[in-house]
């Protein structure tokens, strides 16, 4: 087969065979296909999409297009968590050692920031000393040893994605469903686990930005997952406003350590435990979500994530004596907390705007190379739906100088905009996806 027949099979609307498949891949990982060809081969993709087994096949061909992780010596059945991308989303850091806690294994490979969204290693780095930089053997034992480990993919995990996703970003092909389902789940597959649970977002601040394709691409995943032999669970939660209150690395590691020590709640405590909940059903050691979430918050009464997540800092090498004085971590030379200016409502939030200004802060990359300032960004005081008087808080700015501190404030008040009448709540949950099918939810919040 040469490249041509399966570039002219796929503009017509063919569908692909599993060899067609590999070649391709294959020749993206090692860069034996001209970029044009494979720009070519994504957008007739974009354009005439894929089937299930395609996907599948595809995922599964980027999968083995490098190093797959044998979490074998690991006991119990490993679950990981994966989420779409939003702006204060630290649910690893509250989920993983809460999970770990309560029995359950958790050997999770995660990735950095880019553009509008936070990165979890970059969020575990602003912690001193701490390193997401362990070799498999290292992070093996480490699992086993205390239950969890959370650090940076191996530098040839599913390589065809990285040639692909390069390509697709700037040939407008982003937003192909079989290409996102493949990119995602090929790594994740690679990472190991044994079952995952995925938490898809909806919203201004996500990559899908209506809750109808948000449900497309959970049961895609949901779908191809299971074809590829994993149990997949997806559950849709907003990102119409940031999940957390902190956006920027330090500031939501601060956050976390907030929720796991019981002094703060909200929308992050909410999904983590729900995404928790599934996690360890999947893993086998409860019957049900709701069973899954009260062992979560008996692990967050207890102290038991809190005392996991020092023996994780530990473990990595950091300083786990920030759990108990957050002071420990870096701090930002301006900080200025400013109010609200008027009377009203908070009718909506532009949360990808949200979280650009705290990328121009220095919290983000441009680039994957970018350095970032782990110190900087910000704290917002309100929630969609809150009323405001001129004097309500409405963010404390964490910044490297009163000009970007200046920028940053005419940023996220242009981000959210008010009413005069009042608003509702922004949902949290929107929908469960798993292989029986969808349930549409009735936000409770």
């Amino acid at each position: 087969m040469t490249m041509l027949e399966i570039l002219a099979r796929k503009k017509m609307g063919q569908e692909l065979t599993r060899e067609e498949i590999a070649y391709f891949v294959k020749g993206a990982a090692e860069h034996t296909i001209p970029d044009y060809q494979l720009a070519a081969l994504l957008m007739a993709i974009r354009l005439n999409g894929m089937t299930d087994r395609e996907t599948t096949e595809l995922t599964l061909a980027m999968r083995d297009s490098g190093d797959i992780a044998d979490l074998s010596a690991i006991p119990g059945i490993k679950v990981d968590k994966h989420s779409t991308g939003g702006v204060g989303d630290t649910t690893t850091l509250v989920l993983a050692p809460l999970v770990a806690a309560c029995g359950a294994p958790v050997a999770k490979m995660s990735g950095r920031g880019l553009g509008h969204t936070g990165g979890t290693l970059d969020k575990l780095e602003s912690i001193p000393g701490l390193t997401v930089s362990l070799s498999v053997p290292e992070f093996i034992d480490q699992v086993r040893r205390i239950g969890v480990a959370v650090v940076g993919q191996t530098g040839h995990l599913a390589p065809a994605d990285k040639t692909l996703y390069a390509l697709r970003d700037v040939t407008s092909t982003v937003d192909s469903l079989p290409l996102i389902v493949s990119s995602i789940l090929s790594k994740k597959l690679a990472a190991g686990s044994d079952a995952i649970v995925l938490d898809v977002k909806t919203g201004s601040g996500a990559i899908m930005h209506t809750l109808e394709d948000s449900i497309r691409l959970a049961e895609a995943m949901v779908r191809v997952g299971t074809l590829a032999g994993k149990p997949v669970v997806a559950v849709i939660t907003g990102m119409d406003q940031p999940l957390g209150t902190h956006v920027g690395n330090a500031l939501e590691v601060k956050e976390a350590i907030d929720v796991l020590s019981g002094r703060t709640e909200g929308d992050l405590l909410t999904v983590s435990m729900t995404l928790g909940g599934h996690m360890l059903r999947l893993a086998g050691l409860v019957s049900d979500a709701a069973e899954g979430g009260r062992r979560m918050w008996d692990a967050l009464n207890s102290g038991a994530g809190l005392q996991k997540l020092k023996e994780m800092i530990a473990a990595q090498g950091g300083n786990p004596a920030v759990c108990d004085d957050v002071s420990l971590l870096p701090q930002a030379n301006v900080i200025r907390t400013v109010t609200c200016g008027r009377n009203g409502y908070v009718r909506s939030m532009d949360t990808m705007a949200l979280g650009l200004a705290a990328q121009e802060m220095g919290a983000g990359r441009m680039e994957l190379g970018d350095q970032l300032d782990y110190s900087v960004g910000f704290v917002l005081s309100v929630r969609v739906g809150d009323r405001t008087e001129s004097d309500t808080p409405f963010c404390t700015l964490y910044a490297r100088t009163e000009e970007e501190a200046d920028r940053a404030e005419k940023a996220i008040r242009e981000a959210v905009r008010f009413s005069d009448e009042p608003c509702p709540r922004a949902p949290v949950f929107y929908a469960i996806v798993t292989s029986e099918g969808t349930w549409r939810l009735e936000d409770k919040a």
